[in-house]
């Protein structure tokens, strides 16, 4: 991993166990914080019966707020683990999208393939998980569109995603079949920018920013919980915004 990556994934681990340890320590009253294991079971049973209720409480059909584009961040914040200047360098002409898992058409698709597809625009708001948002204009095509268009098990639990760096996530059926979930191409008029994600991120405004994976190269459908880059280092899975 490079320096830089290194140093950046040490910060947000920091983040994590400091955002973690208030609510943490409260409910560990009579526990001794110094055996770990015992933290780490509590700490995971919170977070799954988190997910459990967030699912629950997830309304497929409600909308994300939008907003004028009066109200577009300028510039829109860059954000990753790692920093600007270590953005993955993709070649468009070489660039295919890869599908796998519960899904009939598995053939890859090329950018120009993706770009013809039927495509909508969203002004949401990407909610960051340390602390700060920003208003941004993206367009794209409906997962839901391209999930129907390539057979796949609309029946299964997952949706999962990686990236041309290392990470990678994953969504629920429910989300990945909400109306403004979206593969997105394009930021503001503009093919989507290396900063932000090209050749094509994932935008769910209905969750928080680190669930929505920039640099996709791959997607597949599956009932087996496929984690993610964050998720299996304790951040919540759901993480509904």
């Amino acid at each position: 991993m490079k320096p830089n990556r290194l140093v950046h994934r040490l910060e947000r681990r920091l983040f994590l166990k400091q955002s973690l340890s208030l609510g943490a320590l409260s409910l560990l009253a009579g526990c001794d914080i110094t055996h770990d294991d015992n933290v780490q079971k509590v700490l995971r049973g919170m977070s799954e019966w988190n997910d459990r209720a967030q699912a629950w409480l997830f309304d497929p059909n409600k909308l994300a707020p939008e907003y004028p584009e009066s109200l577009i961040a300028r510039p829109f914040p860059f954000n990753a683990y790692y920093g600007e200047d270590e953005i993955e360098a993709i070649d468009e002409t070489d660039y295919q999208l890869s599908l796998g898992g519960l899904i009939k058409e598995r053939k890859s698709w090329r950018l120009p393939e993706l770009y013809a597809l039927p495509q909508v625009s969203q002004v949401t708001r990407l909610i960051c998980v340390e602390g700060w948002s920003a208003i941004g204009k993206w367009s794209g095509v409906r997962l839901s569109d391209f999930l129907q268009r390539v057979g796949a098990d609309l029946s299964a639990k997952y949706v999962g995603f990686k990236c041309a760096d290392d990470y990678s996530s994953s969504i629920d059926m429910a989300t990945a079949l909400h109306p403004q979930t979206q593969l997105t191409f394009r930021y503001g008029a503009d093919i989507l920018p290396p900063k932000y994600g090209f050749p094509m991120r994932l935008r769910v405004p209905t969750k928080l920013g680190f669930k929505n994976p920039k640099h996709i190269m791959a997607l597949f459908v599956t009932n087996t919980y496929p984690g993610g880059y964050w998720e299996d280092q304790g951040y919540n899975w759901f993480s509904g915004s």
